[in-house]
């Protein structure tokens, strides 16, 4: 690499680095605002002496060292699934090597954990967005009083233009965003820095002594203390969610060379503001560490303002790509994912996600109202989801060779200290945390039904999966053999139909062996005819932004005028059916007269059994109702306004111990034994 490569790489990397401050570490950067605030004058406040001071600190500093700084940063941060991050990320990378691990019992023990931790950290992200504008908008109420009544609608209008701007992309946000979290990093920084000068005394609390200390005095009070000290490490189950936008090393310059040091500049400065005689205006601890000039302390409300905006942006971004991941893995259905970046494939904006967050967010502004109020939602759900983290880290760290002997006592040290703030939440339920607990509950409940339903099909598909193409290929050649045109099959005289008929497929085609589209199977079977020119389409988008013309596609001839074509998109691209056939058509590639010939897509009809349980029964229909939701495949595949796309209902039959397709006449076709329901 020469002088210039490197020092663009250089350059593209600072780059990164400066925008993943205005998106990965927004929210842990603007903690500040309502973490030692909550601990010091919250709902269990605490003496301001330097023995509850020093402790406090020494616990803070630790939480982020070890926490965020050694066991997301430094170790989770590796586990990317093809550039992702997040918990399904996780759940990604133990799948694909799922022989190194064996037992499926201890699969299907992750699976379930996952799909909980991901639900959980999905209702957070609801509280996120609210409780940092609300916090930087109660500053106004430092000033005067007067402000108090218009905070509510302050945040509720901010957060709407947050999430109207999120369809502009990761990329442009966090470029937007960046610049202003430098400012606001200094800002903080600089300000502790101040008060840490008058009261040197607070430095002390790097010795995790004074933690102990505290531990050993407050004895059972303390978990009140953890349920808000875990306020400081908001954002670091997101931190890890947003590493798919920015990529790992980006995101760990930025923590280590700066973020890390202007937090722990602030969280001093605070705790020597408290240890000094002055009196706190209004509580609002961090307001105090400026001069009380009015001037002033509008100044640093807009900042704060725009940086609590900012800090929304880590957890919106991170459910991003927390779906997208949902969708891979089979836990969510096919939504409408926009990708923003030809650069960097996980930057992705999803419309329905983005908009049902801002919907959460707005009614938990309007029915808490104040930060505090939402500080005692906040804590179960994500605590939970990092403790979730540390277990399944374990066993991805043991795929890549890790020794048990060290990475063990490392992941287990992890859990503890997780646990620790989980069960110091837990103490919030009844005043607010059950909120992202019903939310996590119901995701939950979507994602197991979405999941159950799946498998449903796939048992009623398995055995019309096991005929090859090859054997309707011969029965083809029977009927262009025939002087007549057609031949036997089964009980009825098969004959050829005059016209193209294009089949999509879920899976790529090479060869005649593969297995045979179900939807050419039924419409045979129904039809009484097999078209006179067979077309086997599938689909499928590329880890890169664009695929070139010439890689665009594979056209594979099967045999008696059946044709397998394989399409490769990237992933800026948005599939055009119509127009790619047409230009095979341009190219003789396939042979379709455009006046008669149709798109076929399937589509299933759930039919339920009498014989099918309450709850399955139940699922069932949740299944159906999510169904009437996704992504259709002819918007996705560009043929909504296409006259010539046909739809192949395929009934399948769902009940207790079974799962099968259904023809025309109600008669079984095949049946697949999935056990008891």
């Amino acid at each position: 690499m020469n002088i210039e490569e490197e020092t663009k790489r250089k350059t593209g990397l600072l780059a990164l680095s400066i925008s993943a401050l205005g998106v990965v570490y927004g929210d842990i950067g603007t903690s500040p605002l309502y973490a030692m605030k909550e601990t010091f004058f919250g709902t269990h406040p605490l003496v301001r002496n330097p023995e509850n001071v020093l402790g406090i600190l020494s616990l803070v500093f630790w939480t982020l060292l070890l926490v965020v700084g050694i066991k997301y940063v430094l170790l989770v941060l590796r586990a990317d699934f093809h550039g992702e991050g997040g918990i399904f990320a996780l759940l990604g990378i133990v799948r694909s090597r799922q022989p190194q691990i064996g037992n499926l019992r201890l699969m299907s023990v992750i699976t379930v954990a996952v799909m909980i931790g991901a639900a959980a950290l999905y209702g957070d992200a609801v509280i996120t967005p609210a409780i940092s504008v609300l916090s930087a908008y109660e500053g106004l109420e430092v000033v005067t009083a007067a402000f108090k009544p218009a905070v509510t609608w302050l945040t509720v209008i901010t957060l709407l233009m947050l999430f109207l701007f999120q369809s502009r992309g990761t990329a442009r946000v966090g470029g937007t965003f960046g610049p202003i979290m430098v400012v606001w990093f200094v800002t903080i920084g600089t300000a502790g820095l101040v008060w840490i000068i008058v009261h040197p005394v607070v430095l002390l609390a790097v010795n995790p002594l004074y933690a102990w200390r505290f531990f050993a005095t407050h004895g059972i009070r303390v978990v009140f203390v953890l349920g808000a000290v875990v306020l400081t490490i908001t954002g670091a189950e997101a931190l890890y969610a947003d590493v798919g936008h920015f990529g790992r090393k980006a995101i760990q310059r930025s923590w280590y060379s700066f973020v890390f040091p202007c937090l722990l500049l602030n969280y001093f400065g605070q705790g020597a503001r408290l240890l000094d005689a002055s009196p706190i205006e209004s509580n609002h601890l961090f307001y105090a560490l400026f001069p009380q000039y009015d001037a002033i302390l509008y100044l640093v409300v807009v900042l704060a303002t725009m940086a609590t905006v900012i800090a929304s942006q880590a957890l919106i971004s991170g459910a991003f790509s927390m779906t997208r991941q949902g969708i891979a893995l089979g836990f969510f259905p096919r939504m409408n994912v926009l990708f923003t970046s030809a650069e960097i494939e996980g930057q992705i904006y999803i419309p329905m996600v983005n908009w049902l967050l801002l919907a959460g967010c707005i009614v938990l502004v309007l029915g808490f109202r104040t930060s505090s109020g939402l500080a005692a939602a906040y804590g179960i759900a994500v605590t939970a989801t990092m403790a979730i983290t540390s277990f399944i880290f374990y066993f991805v760290a043991r795929t890549w060779g890790w020794n048990r002997l060290w990475i063990g006592p490392v992941c287990l040290v992890f859990i503890l200290i997780d646990l620790s703030y989980f069960s110091a939440n837990t103490l919030k339920f009844v005043s607010g945390g059950y909120v992202p607990i019903m939310i996590a509950v119901f995701l939950f409940y979507l994602m197991q039904s979405w999941q159950w339903g799946r498998a449903q099909l796939a048992h009623a598909f398995s055995d019309f999966l096991k005929i090859p193409i090859r054997h309707y290929v011969e029965l083809k050649q029977q009927i262009m053999d025939s002087p007549l045109l057609r031949t036997q099959f089964g009980t009825r005289s098969l004959i050829q139909a005059e016209r193209a008929i294009v089949f999509m497929t879920s899976r790529p085609i090479l060869s005649a062996d593969d297995p045979c589209p179900i939807g050419l199977r039924i419409y045979i079977r129904r039809n009484g005819s097999i078209p006179k020119h067979i077309i086997l389409l599938n689909v499928a988008h590329m880890n890169i932004p664009v695929v070139s013309d010439e890689s665009r596609f594979d056209v594979i001839p099967l045999g008696a005028n059946i044709v397998a074509v394989n399409v490769r998109y990237g992933y800026m691209q948005m599939p055009d059916v119509p127009s790619l056939l047409r230009e095979l058509k341009d190219q003789k590639l396939i042979k379709i007269n455009e006046k008669r010939w149709t798109i076929q897509i399937g589509e299933e009809e759930i039919l339920i059994d009498p014989s099918l349980r309450f709850f399955n029964r139940l699922m069932l229909r949740t299944f159906m109702f999510i169904m009437r939701f996704t992504n259709s495949a002819d918007r996705y595949f560009g043929m909504r306004e296409f006259a010539g796309r046909n739809k192949t209902v395929i009934p399948v039959l769902i009940g207790r111990g079974f799962a099968r397709v259904t023809v025309l006449d109600s008669e079984p076709v095949y049946q697949y034994p999935t056990g008891k329901n």
